[in-house]
């Protein structure tokens, strides 16, 4: 007869497992946790996911959670694989370093089930607070969050409750900066490239774009809305764009970065779409490839490690205050021009 198990009895998994795990020393997973400035962006990535892939909890932590007076707080990342959520995380654990406290991580991985599990998980273990970047579902805008009496706030959304404290980007804002970028460049017949527009996000930046737009005469703004951001989605509408023809569109703001490279692996192989000269294309979110590809793309920055440490003063505030009111901070884009939009007038630092 098969048996159940409870996975909450399961060991722990040690520094050594998550070591093993990430293929690097314990040394480096134990500089990852405390001295963090000592190790590569790109192994502390791979050590961060691999934390919260396999759960570790680090024993200082588990005894602070084990008699009830924890020293630690939960962060709950959308997407550890985008480098936009490992800048949050930095700007989190810089602030709860000074104030002595760990950081647990814990990946959604862009699955709705999972983040539930991780909130009803971080409860359970009693940390004295948490922050969620949440996938953009229902339960983001929920009044009631599966954390009981735990303090938490959200970040990189704005609960449209006002029931939690929240840190957010004027989206709008983020896309008016992109197609201004394009229109200043001279470009006129534009094409908003993102998807699906029930996403707040994407919503937010092709709004800004239309205003920018519709504030420049003789400009156009058409829309391919995408059923995903990642970069087979550019691909696929960087065909379309070529089946309609050279000359249809000369600029694209696209919705993120990795739909932008789609676009730009696509457009630069077929000639007529040369990448700026025929199209200029922007980017959004300044993940860390971005600059680092054939064509380095020109993108709306979000201010990732500003906001992880705004999303951890509001924490400390809900902690240390519970009965101060709920409040949102939203924080300013900035646009990043590259070779996709610049040409050869861009020079890598």
């Amino acid at each position: 007869m098969a048996m159940e198990t409870n996975p909450l009895a399961r060991p722990q998994p040690s520094m050594a497992d998550v070591a093993a795990h990430a293929g690097v020393a314990i040394g480096t997973v134990s500089n990852t946790l405390n001295n963090p400035d000592k190790v590569r962006e790109a192994t502390r990535r791979r050590v961060l996911a691999s934390i919260a892939e396999l759960g570790f909890v680090r024993n200082d932590a588990a005894r602070s959670l084990a008699v009830g007076s924890s020293t630690s707080v939960g962060l709950v990342l959308a997407d550890l694989g985008n480098s936009f959520f490992v800048d949050i995380a930095r700007g989190v654990e810089r602030v709860m370093r000074r104030r002595g406290m760990d950081v647990l991580i814990v990946n959604t991985d862009i699955e709705p089930s999972r983040e539930i599990h991780n909130l009803e998980l971080l409860d359970r273990s009693r940390v004295a607070g948490i922050i969620i970047a949440p996938l953009d579902t229902a339960l983001a805008k929920s009044a009631v969050l599966p954390t009981r009496s735990t303090p938490t706030v959200l970040v990189n959304y704005a609960s449209p409750s006002l029931a939690y404290s929240g840190v957010t980007v004027d989206e709008r804002h983020g896309g008016a900066l992109a197609a201004s970028h394009l229109l200043s460049l001279g470009r006129r017949r534009l094409l908003f490239v993102g998807g699906p527009l029930f996403l707040s996000a994407v919503a937010g930046r092709w709004e800004g774009a239309q205003e920018a737009v519709a504030a420049q005469p003789g400009a156009t703004l058409a829309l391919d809305e995408t059923r995903g951001l990642n970069i087979r989605h550019g691909r696929e509408v960087a065909k379309r764009i070529i089946a309609a023809g050279p000359g249809v569109y000369d600029g694209i703001v696209a919705a993120s970065d990795l739909l932008a490279i789609g676009l730009v692996q696509i457009l630069n192989e077929t000639p007529g779409f040369a990448v700026p000269g025929d199209v200029a294309v922007t980017g959004y979110d300044d993940n860390h490839f971005a600059s680092e590809s054939a064509i380095p793309i020109s993108t709306v920055a979000q201010p990732g490690e500003e906001m992880g440490s705004t999303a951890a003063d509001l924490l400390l505030e809900q902690i240390e205050k519970p009965d101060s009111a709920p409040r949102t901070v939203t924080l300013e884009p900035r646009i990043i021009p590259r070779s996709s939009t610049l040409g050869d007038i861009w020079h890598r630092d």
